[in-house]
């Protein structure tokens, strides 16, 4: 196994919704091994820490939750991501998924540095593809991959150096998608898998397909993993529980193809609500899915006891 050196980064975001508790996210992660579990594996691991928002000087939206934080966190993360990039990758530990405007927009830049083009998997029940005009609810963590592939309406967030073209961009585990979200993402040919055609067809399919084109490309992929991507049966801890996720088995599955791939260069780990979890169960299932993206293999896992 390839020895990688892993930059873990803390983001406790809890500005995207109105439903705090994220903030807890990266204290979770620590406590519940994720330095240990990367370093057994062999991997370099260093832990920077928390990032904080930078200070913007922007006046509060009536609508939009938070906004002036949120400013300040995607400025703040875009430029941590774009550091810990040139030397490792980054394992950003979250914080609610607004951070990902930061993360990806940070990957998409430096990707455009070394002159490879970018890619996203995004695994989520949520395809996150409102602009801060169509948000009913006005919590910006339902934004992020609009805003990263230049979408309209964003005034007040940095302009894009490297918009990320939306036909980039796969999401894996959908179920929670509104009509409009949905017709512009398929008008665009984002890669959408829902949870029906999972049922149907299973897992390993839209992603190997997905994983084929950034391997083409020679493409650098990031990957943002929303605790509801899972079912909330097995990780409780988020604040948006849609019922009928993933099952801990199709979601190791995919982490496994994810390594075997070779191709992620960056991991966003979101929407973890410590405050909602059964004696850490979510911290540690999220744990377990990293360590199996880094090289856990199937016969070396710990068995769990709550």
């Amino acid at each position: 196994m390839d020895k990688k050196s892993l930059i873990l980064i803390g983001a406790p975001m809890d500005a995207g919704k109105r439903r705090q508790g994220c903030r807890m996210g990266p204290d979770a992660y620590r406590v519940a091994g994720i330095y240990q579990a990367l370093a057994d594996l062999g991997h370099d691991v260093t832990d920077v820490g928390d990032t904080s928002p930078d200070p913007v000087e922007i006046p509060e939206d009536e609508h939009l939750y938070a906004l002036p934080e949120c400013v300040g966190w995607t400025m703040a993360l875009s430029r941590a991501v774009q550091d810990a990039a040139q030397d490792g990758m980054p394992v950003i530990l979250g914080g609610d998924h607004a951070l990902s405007m930061g993360t990806v927009s940070g990957m998409a830049a430096h990707a455009a540095q070394i002159g490879r083009p970018f890619f996203v998997l995004w695994l989520d029940a949520h395809s996150d593809f409102h602009s801060p005009s169509s948000t009913s609810s006005g919590n910006l963590h339902g934004t992020p991959v609009a805003y990263v592939t230049g979408q309209p309406g964003f005034d007040a967030f940095p302009a894009l150096t490297a918009p990320v073209p939306t036909n980039r961009v796969g999401m894996i585990g959908l179920r929670s998608v509104d009509p409009a979200e949905r017709a512009l993402l398929e008008k665009d040919q984002a890669m959408l898998a829902d949870m029906r055609s999972i049922d149907e067809h299973g897992i390993k399919a839209p992603l190997n397909a997905f994983l084929d084109k950034v391997r083409a490309a020679n493409g650098v992929l990031h990957v943002s993993l929303d605790v509801d991507f899972l079912d909330p049966s097995i990780a409780p801890a988020v604040g948006t529980t849609v019922p009928g996720g993933a099952t801990e088995r199709e979601a190791h599955l995919v982490m496994e193809l994810l390594h075997e791939s070779g191709l992620v260069c960056s991991l966003d780990l979101v929407e973890l609500n410590p405050f909602l979890d059964e004696r850490g169960r979510t911290a540690k299932l999220m744990v377990d899915l990293t360590a199996s993206l880094m090289g856990r293999r199937i016969f070396d896992r710990p068995t769990r006891s709550f």
